[in-house]
């Protein structure tokens, strides 16, 4: 079976961020600035640049309705106050928000164990049975190019595809910190993953990160009977399981990945769109030289 080229994607910020404790106390790691906008945003702009239409964002009890207050709040009085002032035009980016495609937010299925798959099983309900669909990880961005859009582009190519993987390049040393890549590189089939291998043992240098185009028949393995490693149920599992029932492809992706899973690389990925973006990046520069 054929699936339909995918129109939707499921976002994921349900666990508990406990590096950015106390922060994340209040404020989902989704949530956090870049800029004037929230990281997730971010990766929805990303998604509709590549033609996604319905975006799902499986988030936690505590961050639920932060999440629907600031995509669905039209905040009327603030609009009023600014335009009575003539600053109507610091409320066009609240208006881009809420002009976005439908969104659903939902929160984790208590009943599923812990692990990165079961935000995306939480889902299972609403995406169709003969439709793909777009899997990302809030806590990824990618500056530059849509990585979003390869992957759609890619399905385009591989219409037999089961699942195919977003991945990029790192240095040889730091692979040991991903799962690699190991594939055919003139095919692009996917023969496994080998999570945070030695470099010496590494199959590439390609690492997988969260940007997935995954086929209903994942949803076989995102069941309570099929977690791994400390019991947790891995969304790599579920794609190495689906290999030897179709084609799994590897896509390399364009763009700059960085993700703002911890407080260093944050730290980095807010800094690089400063630099790239801010009006007074100049400012920052000499700050950071003189400092």
């Amino acid at each position: 079976m054929n699936y339909q080229k995918p129109t939707k994607a499921i976002i994921t910020d349900a666990g508990f961020a406990s590096r950015f404790l106390p922060i994340t106390k209040t404020i989902p790691k989704g949530m956090l600035p870049i800029g004037n906008r929230p990281a997730i945003q971010l990766v929805i702009e990303e998604c509709l640049e590549a033609g996604i239409r319905e975006l799902i964002l499986v988030v936690t009890p505590e961050g639920k309705n932060i999440y629907e207050d600031y995509f669905f709040n039209p905040v009327n009085k603030v609009e009023a106050q600014l335009a009575s002032q003539g600053k109507s035009d610091r409320f066009e980016p609240v208006k881009k928000v809420l002009s976005f495609p439908k969104i659903t937010i939902i929160t984790q299925d208590p009943a599923l164990p812990y692990g990165n798959g079961s935000p995306i099983a939480s889902a299972k309900s609403l995406i169709n049975d003969d439709e793909a669909f777009i899997a990302i990880y809030s806590d990824d961005i990618v500056y530059g190019q849509s990585a979003v859009k390869d992957l759609v582009d890619a399905f385009e190519s591989h219409p037999d595809a089961r699942a195919i993987i977003g991945c990029q390049l790192v240095p040889h040393e730091e692979i040991k910190k991903y799962a690699s890549v190991d594939y055919d590189e003139a095919t692009g089939v996917l023969h496994g993953l080998v999570e945070k291998p030695e470099p010496a043992e590494a199959k590439s240098d390609l690492a997988s990160y969260g940007r997935y185009l995954l086929t209903p028949e994942i949803f076989t393995y995102l069941t309570p009977e099929h977690t791994g490693k400390d019991d947790e149920l891995w969304l790599a599992e579920a794609i190495a399981r689906l290999i030897p029932t179709g084609k799994v492809y590897a896509k390399q992706t364009g763009g700059l990945w960085m993700t703002t899973g911890d407080p260093k690389n944050y730290s980095f990925a807010l800094l690089k769109h400063i630099l790239d973006t801010e009006e007074y990046a100049g400012e920052i520069r000499e700050f950071i030289k003189n400092n």
